[in-house]
């Protein structure tokens, strides 16, 4: 019950954007001896959510979603370290190059996906925010990636996703990189409507798909 409402704390303090109840609750995450990973899948990603939803829906505005951001990284800063000092030694499994697509300048999420990947075995290039079709392909070329990893925070950049599989096809590179796609307002739904290898639906799911690509890919 103790995690449970930390969990809830975590969520919470990230909504309004109270870095000092983000942080105690961090703590106290630590001190309960749970698992950093599900403080943020299930506590800080839950408050992430909801703010990007609201965000979605013109319940909130910029200053908002600055604010959680913000939250969201007070925490970081207290967990990061535990899930550092956690990791194991492990093969890498693969390089993701990892951004958002053109027209959304967020990193909401983005940034602890990385995190996430990395702990999981994975080489990762955050070519951060904003970034045109063939700027993203290019990256990926010059980092030999073996995945592209495209975040949608805004339903109005989510055509940007599929515009960056299209183009790999016309250029005949789609076969050379799996591709994935996230982001608050995407689904599996949309993720097989465009042809996108894979869909992560947090940061925790997104690692656990694409060592399962990575896998099928030998």
């Amino acid at each position: 019950m103790e995690q449970e409402r930390i969990l809830e704390n975590l969520a919470a303090a990230v909504v309004d954007g109270d870095q000092d109840m983000v942080r105690e609750s961090a703590e106290q995450a630590l001190a309960s001896q749970m698992d950093p990973l599900e403080a943020v899948d299930h506590g800080l990603s839950q408050g992430m959510a909801v703010i990007g939803e609201q965000f979605e829906l013109g319940e909130v505005f910029l200053p908002e979603l600055l604010m959680a951001a913000d939250a969201f990284d007070a925490a970081m800063e207290i967990l990061n370290p535990e899930i550092k000092a956690q990791k194991k030694q492990i093969t890498r499994l693969g390089i993701v190059v990892l951004g958002t697509v053109k027209g959304d300048v967020h990193n909401i999420g983005k940034n602890i996906v990385a995190t996430v990947l990395q702990i999981n075995g994975f080489d990762v290039v955050d070519i951060g925010m904003d970034n045109s079709t063939l700027d993203i392909i290019e990256e990926a070329c010059e980092a030999k990636a073996d995945i592209v990893a495209l975040s949608s925070l805004m339903t109005t950049t989510m055509p940007a996703q599929k515009e960056v599989i299209d183009v790999l096809r016309e250029m005949n590179l789609r076969d050379r990189f799996l591709v994935m796609v996230g982001g608050g307002p995407v689904d599996q739904e949309w993720a097989d409507k465009i042809g996108a290898d894979g869909y992560g639906k947090s940061a925790v799911h997104a690692a656990r798909v694409a060592r399962q690509l990575m896998s099928r890919k030998g």
